[in-house]
């Protein structure tokens, strides 16, 4: 292979860029095209690694989500540490003269979307990950034995990451070639697994045979390198892997007074390659502790602060981090790649766990001590990187006698990442622009000043059959007509879940107002808001919740035919904590009973009609009505309603995409409030109120009117 990934001389003392002599003859000198499809190859496979791996939580998430509790399947999140089986006899040795062995082991996670049953595709995954880690590890192993490769590589690694990231924000949150994307939802598998075997085939090792240049002596102790690597694909994966994450991190609601994630996820990005040309140019500086300290401040405000001041933190963060890929990966390279690569994956494992505890306590053994600890989490990873930093500082630079040498080989590595980079910044500025709507959002029936309002609980976005549902989920609320919908366990803003969007595809496609609510660092399973209507103000709310989970609930004012009307999006907790939900059901009674406004709750109550807390929700207080009293099927979903006039209400089944019927209501906004539970003929009603005729009988793509048969209408 020409390029940049050959021809590299042993090393015969240490060296660095501060050893180039020679005048920069200028940004692209170096190139050619040999070695820049040589480099390409190595970014494709890092793209392959990234996309396998963090398709894995999102596959071992679905098994918890059904078992509500600890499934046995979350076992095989310990595949990362693979690399420890390196340790056996000739291991190491065999992957290294054989690099495309491993390379193509890890296209089976790309190919498990070939695999229908949702526990044996998990499996297939999971192969793939125990392959990509240990290709990871052999990769890297002893890459400092000629000059600049490890910058090579790692540069290559983590423009490949970057990769992963743009093709999520040009396919709604999605990696288009994960197993739980297939050709009906938008995946693009087949092409990802063919272009995967041609860079599997051509991937190279060039270290291989070279002589290590670093003693034994002077290694010093792995552990530094495996903490730093730990914290620092952790922190890639939880914070970066998605475009979004960052913006729902600091969101607050409406009026906006932060980033979106369109456009502002592109400047995310933007960030992102430049940290990886400072890590290129000025390798030494970003990996010092003064930039430790500026990375360490960034984490802080983002972490503090809402809005711009947290999302500019959170760039500060995004700089830092890309730009310690090169020294954290030559660190870990000297060391045996099984006790390092396998420590730092163990140690990435339990950083995972925590990140999943920290929401998820009211459903795993000592979930308490973890209980909304997310600054734990983040202090963590933080303090592994440090222990990286102070590793790295103990590594000589790779480099050659030959400061001609050392100039020929820098300036290969800068040329094809000043390419690349400003290729993937350009491509990522497209698509923000082709993605940012320039169109109004508008209601279905604007004459009739009909509002069709829903709620429908999600399941997180995976369907039955373990798919990505947004396409589903769309369909149905535009076939449905619904104006306003209540999504609830929306919140997929974790490793576990995918570091995923719902909302993205759902509003851009049918020209729907978002609003997320509550982000991943308020540890709630979510709760989102889309209207037709413009969201004049919101307001996120944390219910209390001394036993249980988080109760989330936005409470938004919306334009409806320029009448301000309120809607609110609650999820109550769990069955088992009765006091919890007094609580909650106190607390949203007062929200809703401080709204002088027009108001519609769209909610997750567990009670019984007119039982319990039910009889708090629909009183004197709050002054609020059940959209239909005599409807004694439901346990979960609720729409409420007052000062608006309702004339009709469905149910609607949910098909395969969760476990949770659609309810809607339809509301006309008028000077006539009046409403009565006398229910009349469909005949009766003007045609501009009706539902939707293809969901009656069998109704259409598996969601027909349940429960009743039909809509109801009334007075």
């Amino acid at each position: 292979m020409n390029g940049i990934t050959a021809g590299f001389p042993p090393v015969r003392k240490s060296g660095s860029t501060r050893d180039l002599k020679h005048s920069n003859p200028g940004l692209l000198a170096g190139f050619s095209i040999g070695g820049l499809l040589g480099f390409m190859i190595s970014v494709y496979n890092s793209f392959i690694f990234w996309s396998v791996l963090t398709s894995l939580g999102v596959l071992i998430w679905y098994f918890p989500l059904w078992y509500m509790g600890i499934s046995g399947y979350e076992v095989t999140l310990l595949s990362s540490i693979a690399p420890i089986l390196l340790g056996l006899p000739y291991a190491t040795k065999f992957f290294a003269k054989f690099p495309q062995i491993a390379q193509l082991g890890q296209l089976i996670g790309v190919a498990a979307y070939l695999v229908p049953g949702p526990s044996d595709r998990l499996l297939t995954v999971t192969v793939g990950v125990i392959f990509g880690t240990i290709a990871l590890s052999i990769e890297f192993w002893n890459v400092t034995a000629r000059p600049f490769l490890g910058l090579s590589k790692a540069t290559a690694f983590s423009i490949g990451f970057i990769l992963t990231v743009i093709a999520k924000f040009a396919f709604y949150a999605n990696n288009p070639i994960w197993p739980i994307m297939h050709e009906e939802n938008g995946g693009w598998n087949k092409t990802g697994l063919a272009l995967g075997v041609i860079a599997a085939m051509l991937a190279t090792r060039p270290q291989a045979g070279a002589v290590d240049v670093v003693p034994s002596s002077k290694r010093g102790c792995f552990v530094w390198s495996a903490c730093g690597l730990a914290g620092l694909i952790f922190n890639l994966h939880s914070l970066l892997s998605d475009s979004s994450t960052l913006a729902y991190w600091v969101w607050t609601g409406y009026p906006v007074t932060g980033p979106l994630p369109v456009p502002h996820g592109a400047i995310t990005i933007c960030a992102m390659c430049l940290g990886v040309y400072i890590g290129v140019v000025a390798k030494p500086l970003s990996s010092s502790w003064t930039a430790f300290i500026i990375g360490s401040i960034g984490a802080t405000v983002l972490y503090s602060f809402e809005n711009w001041t947290g999302y500019f933190g959170g760039l500060v963060l995004t700089v830092y981090l890309l730009s310690i890929v090169p020294a954290f990966l030559e660190s870990a390279s000297i060391h045996s790649p099984g006790r390092t690569f396998g420590l730092a994956f163990f140690l990435y494992d339990l950083l995972v766990l925590a990140h999943v505890w920290v929401v998820a306590y009211a459903f795993v053994p000592g979930g308490p001590l973890l209980r909304e600890r997310t600054d734990l989490v983040l202090g963590s990873a933080m303090f592994l990187i440090g222990l990286g930093v102070y590793g790295a500082g103990k590594v000589p630079t790779s480099g050659s006698s030959n400061a001609k040498i050392n100039s020929i080989n820098f300036y290969k590595v800068r040329s094809f990442a000043l390419i690349c980079l400003t290729s993937l910044s350009a491509l990522t500025a497209s698509i923000a622009y082709k993605r940012l709507s320039m169109e109004t959002p508008k209601p279905y029936n604007p004459d009739a000043k009909l509002m069709t309002v829903g709620i429908w609980t999600i399941h997180f976005g995976l369907d039955n059959d373990m798919w990505a549902s947004e396409v589903r989920m769309r369909d149905a609320i535009r076939d449905l007509e619904i104006d306003v919908i209540g999504l609830l366990e929306s919140d997929t803003q974790r490793i576990i879940m995918g570091n995923r969007d719902l909302t993205q595809q759902i509003a851009e496609d049918l020209g729907m107002y978002v609003d997320y609510g509550p982000g991943p660092n308020k540890h709630t399973w979510g709760a989102a808001l889309l209207s037709k209507f413009p969201i004049l103000n919101s307001t996120h709310h944390l219910l209390p919740s001394p036993v249980g989970e988080l109760a989330p609930a936005i409470h938004a004012t919306l334009d409806v035919y320029g009448v301000p009307i309120d809607v609110v999006v609650f999820h109550s907790g769990q069955e088992e904590d009765v006091e919890d939900r007094r609580l909650q059901t106190a607390g949203v009674s007062d929200i809703m009973a401080s709204s002088s406004n027009p108001l519609i709750l769209l909610s997750y109550l567990v009670t019984k009609p007119l039982e319990g807390n039910y009889n708090t929700y629909v009183s004197e207080k709050t002054r609020m009505h059940d959209i239909d009293p005599s409807d004694w099927d439901r346990w979960c979903e609720y729409i409420l309603y007052r000062d608006i006039k309702r004339v009709a209400y469905a149910r609607v089944s949910r098909s395969t995409i969760t476990d949770t019927e659609i309810q809607t209501g339809k509301f006309v906004v008028g000077d006539d409030l009046t409403s009565s539970n006398a229910q009349i003929p469909e005949s009766e009603v003007p045609k501009e109120y009706h539902y939707p005729a293809m969901f009656r009988g069998e109704g259409v793509r598996g969601h027909r009117y349940h429960v009743f048969d039909e809509p109801r209408y009334y007075q």
